[in-house]
């Protein structure tokens, strides 16, 4: 635990995003100094406009693809974009931002000796046959699928990780994230709790893919940043871990909370599902639990109160 008593420098790649803001605000919190890395392109000078004047916080505006070399202590990977209607905007390079990425920063991390974390994700599970889902299991997904540049592309970003961990000796640490929500969420990156948010609110009728049965497990913005630092202030244990809240609930449960809790008139309405969408996603937190002592605390209906209440006041600027 003795890098995490010492104050560091920390790069975020896609730092201006929605998480990747929230992690800056954590780590200036406990005194770091950051350098926030992103081209833009998903996240927004609108989530970090109230950090740029701090003088421990730096932009940098940069693609992750190119290379780049700066002095850290610690690296956090998280630039991609993360939802469905981004990152098959540019499938090519939504591949590119994932290898391209990781290579470039475990780099930095080899020329630096510089511990490095990776943002995956839990669509490295495809569409699971296993439920829920373990660090273990190695996943079902379509490697030609019109997901797979984003699905495949974070799978290859592990691959690369641990080779440099076992070829170079690289300190690296992943986490594979599930469905997370919260504040600074982009109202059109077409992800479903945003979605049905924006829906309710704007008394759209709202629309779910399929007929709904589909689950998802929520995870709030805090409770995930609290996983990442926990894993990167740790030792012992490289990853990768599962940080997600393991509480299920179907498309239509979602609908029906958002419209509970929004109070509006909009109706629900059907759409053919997509291609590839998984039937199901529930991390099995057990190892985040016993190793990092993690475990989420705010609840879907406490989350939703929160992130409503962001975008009420988003649409009204």
């Amino acid at each position: 635990m003795v890098e995490s008593k010492r104050l560091m420098r920390i790069l975020i790649t896609g730092g201006a995003g929605f998480l990747g803001s929230h992690l800056a605000d954590r780590l200036l919190e406990d005194g770091h100094e950051i350098i926030c890395m992103d081209n833009l392109f998903t996240g927004s000078k609108r989530n970090i406009a109230h950090l740029m004047q701090n003088p421990s916080f730096e932009f940098l505006r940069h693609d992750v693809t190119d290379p780049f070399k700066l002095e850290v202590d610690q690296i956090y990977n998280l630039a991609c974009p993360a939802s469905p209607v981004h990152y098959q905007y540019n499938a090519i390079k939504t591949i590119k931002t994932s290898v391209m990425g990781a290579i470039n920063c475990l780099g930095l991390a080899k020329r630096v000796n510089a511990r490095v974390f990776q943002a995956s994700t839990s669509e490295v599970y495809g569409d699971p046959e296993v439920h829920p889902q373990p660090e273990s299991y190695w996943g079902s997904v379509n490697p030609i699928g019109i997901r797979s540049c984003y699905d495949e592309g974070k799978r290859c970003a592990e691959t690369l990780f641990f080779d440099y961990h076992r070829q170079n000796g690289v300190d690296i640490r992943i986490v594979r994230i599930f469905n997370t929500y919260g504040p600074r969420m982009s109202p059109q990156d077409g992800r479903v709790v945003s979605n049905f948010i924006v829906q309710a609110l704007r008394g759209e009728d709202i629309t779910i893919f399929g007929d709904g049965s589909q689950t998802r497990s929520f995870c709030y913005y805090s409770d995930l940043i609290d996983g990442f630092v926990r894993l990167m202030e740790q030792d012992k244990l490289v990853g990768p871990v599962n940080i997600g809240n393991p509480g299920e609930f179907t498309m239509l449960e979602l609908a029906e909370k958002v419209i509970h809790l929004t109070g509006t008139q909009s109706r629900i309405v059907y759409e053919a599902l997509p291609e590839d969408d998984p039937k199901q996603r529930q991390p099995d937190i057990e190892l985040a639990r016993t190793e990092l002592g993690w475990e989420p605390r705010v609840s879907l209906d406490e989350g939703l109160v929160e992130t409503i209440d962001y975008f009420r006041s988003y649409l009204d600027s």
